[in-house]
């Protein structure tokens, strides 16, 4: 059911045996053959290269393994579940510009009834390019982020942190919504159910599952969202899904916020 893969440091890193690795789990030595992708931060742009096929046998992902270097990397390979169309509009990540800002989002799990979450309209930022779940989940993430921006006042980091947590809480109680998101400064990462990270040096590593024998990986706690900056955790939430959300609403969430630095 898909993988994620994120690396956020604190200088540009060639990422090689991991992203390799990585890449093979996307049909070789794990069942997400529907496509891959991967966003790397260059300058102050993402850099973002899709392909609605196995990565594991792309020759296009093995020169990305062997030629990226970057602070800010997110990935992707898929498994499509429900089945939808292999086609490029399906594939993750999936970028927007909101607010100001290049956002990029990929996602694991499944959210059987976002399109439900109070119609049509419920995400009007962006309109879905293709017919995945993960796709609306996105724009829904992103209007809750935009209602912030646009609120009077100035909008500070923690304002939108805050709100990001809580709409991963309310979506995350539809199904399985593990995630990544970055814009362009922080990468930021969900684990509803299953997700990983490895630290080390000033490098932080995210996976869904540990990429190497390294023992420093370790498991999210269930709900947990970490914000990272140049390699550095800056801010943790824990989230507590719940199971019989009938609304998208900001009362419906209880989340509970400890500030690293």
């Amino acid at each position: 059911m898909c993988e994620l893969f994120g690396l956020s440091s604190d200088r540009p890193v060639p990422p090689e045996e991991l992203l390799c690795r990585f890449g093979a789990r996307g049909g070789d030595t794990a069942d997400n053959p529907d496509g891959w992708g991967l966003a790397t931060l260059e300058g102050n742009a993402f850099h973002l290269v899709k392909e609605p096929l196995p990565a594991a046998h792309s020759s296009r992902f093995r020169e990305l393994c062997m030629q990226t270097r970057s602070s800010l990397i997110l990935g992707h390979v898929r498994k499509a579940n429900p089945p939808t169309a292999r086609v490029l509009a399906n594939t993750h990540p999936f970028r927007r510009s909101c607010c100001g800002r290049e956002w990029v989002f990929a996602h694991n799990g499944i959210i059987p009834d976002t399109t439900a979450l109070g119609g049509t309209d419920a995400a009007p930022i962006c309109t879905p390019s293709g017919d995945t779940d993960s796709e609306y989940a996105f724009c829904l993430v992103l209007d809750r982020i935009a209602t912030v921006f646009s609120a009077a006042g100035a909008t500070t980091d923690r304002d939108w942190f805050d709100a990001l947590a809580q709409v991963a809480e309310t979506l995350a109680s539809y199904g399985r919504f593990n995630f990544l998101i970055s814009d362009g400064e922080h990468l930021i990462a969900y684990g509803h159910d299953r997700l990983h990270g490895l630290a080390d040096a000033g490098i932080a590593v995210i996976a869904t599952e540990p990429l190497t024998a390294d023992p420093g990986w370790a498991a999210f706690a269930p709900g947990e969202l970490r914000v990272y900056r140049s390699g550095e955790q800056i801010a943790r939430f824990l989230t507590h899904p719940h199971p019989t959300i009938t609304t998208l609403s900001a009362d419906n969430a209880t989340t509970h916020e400890e500030l690293v630095s």
